[in-house]
């Protein structure tokens, strides 16, 4: 008997790193740090021994900004 499904958690979810935010985005890892220093992307801070803070960004936070559209200036 098959078992039913159930929904994914926040903890189950795939976390990206900097590095593969910025390539899906095609920016460079340095802009993905500024948006998520600024605030403007969130992501799950990782404890860190070296000299720069190690991030992970939810798949669903990334498919959540992909999908809002752009306000256009007028």
């Amino acid at each position: 008997m098959p078992r039913a499904s159930s929904p994914k958690s926040q903890f189950d979810e795939e976390l990206l790193t900097v590095a593969e935010v910025a390539r899906r985005l095609r920016v460079d890892s340095t802009t993905v740090r500024r948006w998520i220093s600024q605030g403007a992307l969130e992501a799950v801070t990782l404890p860190h021994v070296g000299k720069r803070q190690s991030y992970r960004v939810r798949l669903s936070t990334l498919d959540n900004l992909l999908k809002t559209p752009v306000n256009s200036a007028q």
